[in-house]
């Protein structure tokens, strides 16, 4: 069996797809197993993919159930050490893979690894060096849009890692599925399911590691983003405060919070014309809405994972 089972999501992207799986075929880490989601494509895409991965597996459902229902049925299917998710919008550096595993060999107590993520329009530029989250309740891209001189070149623990690009040991994640035995909160669809999974993991005392060699370019929201994102990103980020982040912390930081994201509904509400504004309040409504009901399902942390999260968390 191989170590690593190599989860690649792909939705009317076929182009995408075989551009990234063209890169994959340079691995110098072989020890993989690569499975396919296709979540409901107009075209399948069999034949292309099995010319490039005669051994892959290839999952797929005649309507797009979401990027959340397509990592939980691939990750189920699947029983390596490690589960790798990568977008279909990427392409990788050959030791990419190696880096990813070297790093979670190294430091057996980290349950994600975190890629570097740069442009793939512009290769200098920064997406992401990891993940962030603010205590005034937003997740971010740790670096983004800068360039990369070199300025996050250094291995070490982050908050969580961009499942664009991620490793995660699957004793981690088998020990954080949620109460209806999923992994990934389905009730997110897709936009901040990474975040509410690197949630749930510090809670349960795992680490994330930045691997600063793991190299992979990304093309953004090449099979999402626009209207569609606005929506799910603005109301998710308040099913994720309701459900994930510790309640100590949010009445800790209860005013920042209040305060950021008011100020999100005002610079939406000054450019309603817009409809990605007009889709950004409509999901903070529907997000504000369920936060209401399921703000006490998220269980606090003991003092010390408090102290120990509050150190990653970024004060602004």
């Amino acid at each position: 069996m191989a170590r690593v089972d190599l989860i690649v999501p792909t939705y009317n992207g076929t182009p995408y797809l075989l551009a990234c799986l063209q890169t994959l075929t340079a691995s110098s880490y072989t020890d993989f197993k690569l499975i396919i989601f296709d979540d409901g494509s107009d075209q399948p895409v069999d034949k292309e993919v099995i010319g490039l991965f005669p051994a892959a597996t290839i999952m797929r459902v005649e309507r797009n159930v979401g990027l959340t229902r397509a990592f939980n049925a691939a990750i189920d299917s699947s029983s390596s050490e490690f589960v790798v998710l990568l977008n279909n919008d990427t392409k990788i550096e050959k030791d990419w893979l190696a880096q990813l595993v070297s790093c979670a060999d190294r430091i057996p107590g980290a349950g994600s690894v975190a890629s570097k993520l740069r442009l793939a329009s512009d290769r200098h530029t920064l997406h992401s060096a990891g993940d962030t989250y603010s205590v005034r309740g937003m997740p971010g891209n740790r670096g983004v849009w800068l360039d990369d001189f070199g300025q996050y070149d250094t291995e070490g623990e982050i908050f969580s890692a961009c499942a664009g690009a991620a490793l995660y040991r699957r004793a981690a994640l088998e020990a954080v599925r949620l109460s209806n035995g999923d992994i990934f909160d389905t009730r997110l669809f897709m936009y901040c399911e990474d975040v509410d999974l690197g949630w749930r993991l510090q809670r349960a005392g795992y680490r994330c590691v930045f691997s600063p060699k793991a190299i992979v370019y990304h093309h953004l929201s090449a099979t999402g983003g626009g209207n569609f994102a606005s929506y799910y990103v603005a109301r998710n980020i308040w099913l994720v405060l309701a459900r994930s982040v510790p309640s100590q912390i949010r009445r800790r930081y209860w005013l920042r919070m209040a305060a950021y994201h008011l100020g999100r509904v005002v610079r939406a509400v000054r450019s309603i014309r817009e409809p990605a504004a007009r889709r950004s309040l409509t999901g903070t409504l529907h997000g504000v809405a369920a936060f209401i009901v399921s703000r006490k399902d998220s269980p606090d942390v003991t003092p010390h994972e408090l102290h120990r999260i509050l150190e990653l968390l970024m004060d602004r």
